[in-house]
């Protein structure tokens, strides 16, 4: 069953007025059309990828990243990225704070991200996903030995995966408690040896003078109206992405030391930035 963390009330969102409708059509329009052309070239040459490199994807993740970076752009959010993203084989584990995270992660690094099962079959968003490589799994405990063998197939196929460990988005003032369960994966014995994990902190900044919250998803918000309200605003914040030290899993015990330590890295850099 999939948690969904709530606290204070949300900000409440004012439908747009004249000028903000101008906005949600200029820069939806704008995004869609960088998305549509994405897809465009992404999809015939994954037609020509997959049966020359199987799982491991060396040139469509790069369409995604500059889809994702220039629909930021369009967006009007300001990006930042600190740090260096780490080569060779390994993981990403990041606080979750909003829709905008697959953007920003993904104007980053080259990432498959990790998702729960119910996002495939979501309108739209759904065969985005599918599309960009994400590997979808089941909240469920008794899965967790397939959830491994997903992990590992993928991993040791070159393949950078990307998840959240608080399980949850947030307001994106805070960062929860990790939840460890899916870092037993990268102790399987064919990846404990070679496999490293990198925690990366995204930072929203408001725009001056809005709420601090405004980029945050969470609790009972739906997509859509947060969407509108996001293009809708007359001035746009920034996100800042910082990629920390990768942690080798060999160096750590078990699979609570190792979220324990990625999650500090990831509090860390969100509480100083």
């Amino acid at each position: 069953m999939s948690v969904t963390w709530d606290a204070d009330e949300p900000p409440h969102g004012q439908r747009p007025g004249l000028l903000g409708w101008l906005r949600v059509l200029v820069r939806g329009s704008a995004i869609l059309l960088t998305i549509t052309l994405g897809l465009a070239i992404l999809i015939p040459l994954r037609l020509i990828e997959r049966p020359v490199h199987g799982m491991f994807r060396p040139w469509t993740p790069h369409i995604t990243r500059v889809v994702c970076r220039l629909s930021l752009i369009w967006m009007g959010i300001g990006y930042e990225r600190r740090g260096t993203p780490m080569t060779g084989q390994g993981a990403i584990v990041a606080n979750h704070s909003s829709w905008l995270d697959i953007f920003a992660l993904n104007a980053g690094d080259r990432v498959y991200f990790v998702s729960k099962s119910e996002v495939a079959g979501w309108p739209g968003i759904g065969f985005l996903a599918r599309v960009t490589g994400t590997l979808f799994i089941a909240r469920d405990r008794k899965e967790a030995r397939i959830h491994t063998q997903l992990f590992e197939t993928r991993l040791l196929a070159g393949q950078r995966l990307l998840f959240f460990p608080e399980g949850t988005s947030t307001d994106g003032l805070r960062v929860l408690p990790f939840k460890s369960t899916l870092f037993q994966a990268f102790l399987a014995e064919d990846l404990r040896d070679v496999l490293s994990v990198q925690p990366v902190s995204v930072t929203y900044h408001a725009p001056t003078g809005g709420d601090a919250r405004a980029y945050g998803w969470w609790g009972d918000m739906e997509f859509g109206p947060h969407l509108l309200h996001t293009l809708a605003l007359p001035r746009q914040g920034r996100v800042v992405v910082v990629y920390h030290d990768p942690i080798r899993v060999s160096d750590i015990g078990d699979r609570k030391a190792l979220a324990a330590a990625a999650e500090a890295a990831v509090r860390g850099g969100h509480e100083l930035v």
